[in-house]
């Protein structure tokens, strides 16, 4: 199954985000991401879209608690959605 992960960082951790970056993307990389990619405001990274195959809501769950965003206290908010793939 396909789900959503919806993150938005926490105001002014823009530094947090660039400093952890590569040890996410690597991560990305290394595991079963569909696509990926961060949300924009005024032309700064703010967030993050990642839809990733999990066989469930806890392993998708599981899955986040790994990222290194998560670990170095980046995001305000996260939100796990099943998803599906309609059209792309």
């Amino acid at each position: 199954m396909l789900y959503a992960v919806i993150c938005r960082d926490k105001p002014g951790h823009l530094q947090t985000r660039l400093d952890t970056r590569d040890a996410h993307v690597a991560y990305l990389k290394s595991t079963p991401v569909v696509l990926a990619g961060p949300f924009l405001e005024d032309g700064q990274m703010c967030g993050s879209l990642v839809v990733v195959e999990a066989e469930s809501l806890q392993a998708a769950q599981d899955w986040v608690a790994g990222d290194p965003y998560g670990k170095a206290g980046l995001f305000d908010s996260v939100t796990v959605t099943q998803w599906n793939k309609v059209i792309g």
